[in-house]
Protein backbone atom coordinates (compact mmCIF):
# COMPACT_ATOMS: atom_id res chain seq x y z
CA UNK A 1 0.00 0.00 0.00
CA UNK A 2 1.48 3.40 -1.10
CA UNK A 3 1.45 6.30 1.34
CA UNK A 4 0.38 9.43 -0.01
CA UNK A 5 2.04 12.55 0.08
CA UNK A 6 0.64 15.31 2.01
CA UNK A 7 -0.83 17.69 -0.12
CA UNK A 8 0.19 21.60 0.01
CA UNK A 9 -2.24 24.04 0.06
CA UNK A 10 -2.94 25.51 -3.37
CA UNK A 11 -4.58 28.71 -2.95
CA UNK A 12 -2.75 31.74 -1.59
CA UNK A 13 -5.54 32.21 1.30
CA UNK A 14 -4.31 28.27 1.95
CA UNK A 15 -1.05 29.03 1.75
CA UNK A 16 -1.05 32.05 4.16
CA UNK A 17 -2.88 30.09 6.87
CA UNK A 18 -0.22 27.59 6.59
CA UNK A 19 2.73 29.98 7.03
CA UNK A 20 0.55 31.46 9.86
CA UNK A 21 0.16 27.76 11.29
CA UNK A 22 4.32 27.01 11.02
CA UNK A 23 4.93 30.61 12.03
CA UNK A 24 2.77 30.79 15.37
CA UNK A 25 4.00 26.65 16.05
CA UNK A 26 7.22 27.71 16.45
CA UNK A 27 6.66 31.26 18.85
CA UNK A 28 4.55 28.63 21.27
CA UNK A 29 7.75 26.09 21.28
CA UNK A 30 9.86 29.18 22.10
CA UNK A 31 7.23 30.35 24.69
CA UNK A 32 9.52 27.92 27.61
CA UNK A 33 13.03 29.13 26.51
CA UNK A 34 11.90 32.74 26.81
CA UNK A 35 9.90 32.31 29.89
CA UNK A 36 13.66 30.45 31.28
CA UNK A 37 15.95 33.61 30.21
CA UNK A 38 13.83 36.19 31.45
CA UNK A 39 13.60 34.73 34.79
CA UNK A 40 16.70 33.86 35.22
CA UNK A 41 18.39 37.04 33.69
CA UNK A 42 20.05 38.25 36.75
CA UNK A 43 20.79 34.69 38.53
CA UNK A 44 23.64 33.75 36.62
CA UNK A 45 27.15 34.29 38.27
CA UNK A 46 30.56 32.64 38.49
CA UNK A 47 32.09 30.89 40.96
CA UNK A 48 34.12 33.99 41.46
CA UNK A 49 31.32 36.57 42.18
CA UNK A 50 28.19 34.52 43.59
CA UNK A 51 26.97 35.74 46.29
CA UNK A 52 27.83 34.26 49.82
CA UNK A 53 25.00 31.66 50.30
CA UNK A 54 24.26 29.35 53.21
CA UNK A 55 23.85 26.38 50.70
CA UNK A 56 25.42 24.82 47.30
CA UNK A 57 22.76 22.42 45.35
CA UNK A 58 24.76 19.85 42.97
CA UNK A 59 22.47 18.11 40.64
CA UNK A 60 23.80 14.85 39.41
CA UNK A 61 24.92 14.15 36.35
CA UNK A 62 25.81 10.64 36.01
CA UNK A 63 28.00 8.06 36.99
CA UNK A 64 31.11 6.04 35.00
CA UNK A 65 31.88 2.86 36.62
CA UNK A 66 30.82 3.85 40.05
CA UNK A 67 32.97 7.36 40.05
CA UNK A 68 31.27 10.93 38.95
CA UNK A 69 30.97 11.59 35.05
CA UNK A 70 33.32 13.76 33.58
CA UNK A 71 30.48 16.80 33.42
CA UNK A 72 29.36 15.58 37.41
CA UNK A 73 32.89 16.14 38.74
CA UNK A 74 32.72 19.97 37.06
CA UNK A 75 29.89 20.65 39.17
CA UNK A 76 31.18 18.73 41.87
CA UNK A 77 35.01 21.02 41.47
CA UNK A 78 33.06 24.44 41.40
CA UNK A 79 31.08 23.76 44.87
CA UNK A 80 34.70 22.27 46.35
CA UNK A 81 35.95 25.54 45.48
CA UNK A 82 33.10 27.68 46.73
CA UNK A 83 32.90 25.81 49.76
CA UNK A 84 37.07 26.27 50.17
CA UNK A 85 36.96 30.02 49.63
CA UNK A 86 33.97 30.33 52.22
CA UNK A 87 31.40 30.93 49.74
CA UNK A 88 28.91 28.47 51.19
CA UNK A 89 28.43 26.52 54.19
CA UNK A 90 27.25 23.18 53.62
CA UNK A 91 26.42 21.31 50.11
CA UNK A 92 23.44 19.54 49.10
CA UNK A 93 24.14 16.97 46.72
CA UNK A 94 21.03 15.68 44.76
CA UNK A 95 20.51 12.95 42.61
CA UNK A 96 19.57 9.37 41.68
CA UNK A 97 19.61 6.12 44.04
CA UNK A 98 16.41 4.20 42.66
CA UNK A 99 18.29 1.20 42.24
CA UNK A 100 21.00 -0.68 44.55
CA UNK A 101 23.93 -0.45 42.16
CA UNK A 102 23.12 2.80 41.13
CA UNK A 103 23.79 5.81 43.81
CA UNK A 104 24.76 9.16 42.57
CA UNK A 105 24.79 11.22 46.12
CA UNK A 106 27.24 8.49 47.82
CA UNK A 107 29.69 9.01 45.19
CA UNK A 108 29.38 13.03 44.83
CA UNK A 109 29.61 12.79 48.51
CA UNK A 110 32.77 10.68 48.24
CA UNK A 111 34.40 13.17 45.59
CA UNK A 112 33.82 15.61 47.75
CA UNK A 113 35.52 15.00 50.73
CA UNK A 114 38.41 13.76 48.53
CA UNK A 115 38.28 17.31 47.38
CA UNK A 116 38.55 19.09 51.30
CA UNK A 117 34.88 19.12 51.83
CA UNK A 118 34.17 17.49 55.69
CA UNK A 119 31.96 14.60 55.28
CA UNK A 120 29.64 16.85 58.14
CA UNK A 121 29.01 19.94 55.62
CA UNK A 122 27.78 17.32 52.45
CA UNK A 123 24.11 16.48 52.79
CA UNK A 124 22.51 14.00 50.38
CA UNK A 125 19.57 13.44 48.61
CA UNK A 126 19.04 10.13 47.37
CA UNK A 127 15.42 11.48 45.17
CA UNK A 128 16.41 13.68 43.23
CA UNK A 129 15.41 11.81 39.86
CA UNK A 130 14.98 15.15 37.92
CA UNK A 131 15.16 19.09 38.33
CA UNK A 132 11.99 20.14 39.44
CA UNK A 133 12.26 16.93 41.97
CA UNK A 134 15.33 17.92 43.21
CA UNK A 135 14.62 21.68 43.56
CA UNK A 136 11.00 20.75 45.58
CA UNK A 137 12.82 19.07 47.58
CA UNK A 138 15.44 21.15 48.71
CA UNK A 139 12.75 23.28 49.93
CA UNK A 140 10.09 20.92 51.41
CA UNK A 141 11.91 18.25 52.52
CA UNK A 142 15.71 20.00 53.81
CA UNK A 143 13.96 23.27 54.42
CA UNK A 144 16.61 25.03 51.82
CA UNK A 145 15.03 29.28 51.21
CA UNK A 146 17.95 30.03 49.41
CA UNK A 147 20.86 28.62 47.78
CA UNK A 148 23.35 28.50 44.84
CA UNK A 149 22.97 26.22 42.46
CA UNK A 150 25.52 24.28 40.40
CA UNK A 151 24.96 22.53 36.80
CA UNK A 152 26.61 22.92 33.06
CA UNK A 153 25.73 26.17 31.12
CA UNK A 154 23.01 24.69 29.32
CA UNK A 155 21.29 23.30 32.25
CA UNK A 156 21.38 25.77 35.13
CA UNK A 157 18.40 27.85 32.99
CA UNK A 158 16.54 25.74 33.92
CA UNK A 159 17.69 24.82 37.39
CA UNK A 160 17.44 28.31 38.64
CA UNK A 161 13.85 28.72 36.74
CA UNK A 162 12.79 25.78 38.43
CA UNK A 163 13.82 26.17 42.28
CA UNK A 164 12.88 30.21 42.17
CA UNK A 165 9.21 27.99 40.88
CA UNK A 166 9.80 25.70 44.13
CA UNK A 167 10.23 28.43 46.28
CA UNK A 168 14.37 28.52 46.92
CA UNK A 169 16.02 31.91 46.27
CA UNK A 170 18.39 30.66 43.56
CA UNK A 171 21.49 31.80 41.92
CA UNK A 172 22.87 30.01 39.22
CA UNK A 173 26.95 28.66 38.55
CA UNK A 174 27.42 27.81 35.02
CA UNK A 175 30.46 25.62 35.16
CA UNK A 176 32.50 25.00 31.90
CA UNK A 177 32.60 21.80 30.22
CA UNK A 178 33.92 20.64 26.45
CA UNK A 179 31.61 21.21 23.62
CA UNK A 180 31.69 17.40 22.89
CA UNK A 181 29.03 14.71 21.50
CA UNK A 182 27.34 15.11 25.37
CA UNK A 183 27.49 18.76 25.33
CA UNK A 184 26.10 19.48 22.36
CA UNK A 185 23.21 16.47 23.11
CA UNK A 186 22.41 18.37 26.55
CA UNK A 187 21.85 21.67 24.79
CA UNK A 188 19.74 19.95 22.45
CA UNK A 189 17.82 18.27 25.06
CA UNK A 190 17.38 21.26 27.14
CA UNK A 191 15.15 22.34 23.97
CA UNK A 192 12.46 20.09 24.98
CA UNK A 193 13.18 19.87 28.73
CA UNK A 194 11.90 23.81 28.87
CA UNK A 195 8.64 22.49 27.77
CA UNK A 196 8.21 20.61 30.68
CA UNK A 197 9.66 22.90 33.32
CA UNK A 198 7.38 25.81 32.35
CA UNK A 199 4.44 22.88 32.88
CA UNK A 200 6.35 22.08 36.13
CA UNK A 201 6.44 25.67 37.72
CA UNK A 202 2.70 26.21 36.29
CA UNK A 203 1.44 23.14 37.69
CA UNK A 204 3.76 22.16 40.28
CA UNK A 205 3.23 18.58 40.91
CA UNK A 206 4.41 16.50 43.64
CA UNK A 207 7.65 15.06 43.17
CA UNK A 208 8.55 11.31 42.36
CA UNK A 209 8.93 10.54 45.89
CA UNK A 210 8.80 13.64 48.44
CA UNK A 211 8.76 11.72 51.72
CA UNK A 212 9.24 13.23 55.69
CA UNK A 213 10.83 16.49 56.38
CA UNK A 214 15.18 15.90 57.39
CA UNK A 215 16.79 17.54 59.26
CA UNK A 216 20.38 16.86 57.37
CA UNK A 217 21.04 21.08 55.92
CA UNK A 218 20.24 22.51 59.45
CA UNK A 219 22.49 19.84 61.52
CA UNK A 220 25.20 20.80 59.09
CA UNK A 221 24.86 24.24 59.34
CA UNK A 222 24.79 23.93 62.93
CA UNK A 223 27.88 21.42 63.34
CA UNK A 224 30.04 24.62 62.15
CA UNK A 225 29.10 27.38 63.82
Amino acid sequence: MRLRRPRLPRTRTGQRRLVQAVMAGCVLALLPATWMYVVTGDRLRTTEDVPRTEVAVVFGAGLWDGEPSPYLAHRLDAAATLYREGRVEVVLVTGDNSREDYDEPDAMRAYLTRHGVPDARIVSDYAGFDTWDSCVRAKKIFGVDRAVLISQGFHIRRAVALCEAAGVTSYGVGVDAKHDVTWYYGGAREIFAAGKAALDAVFEPDPRFLGPKEPGVGRALASGR
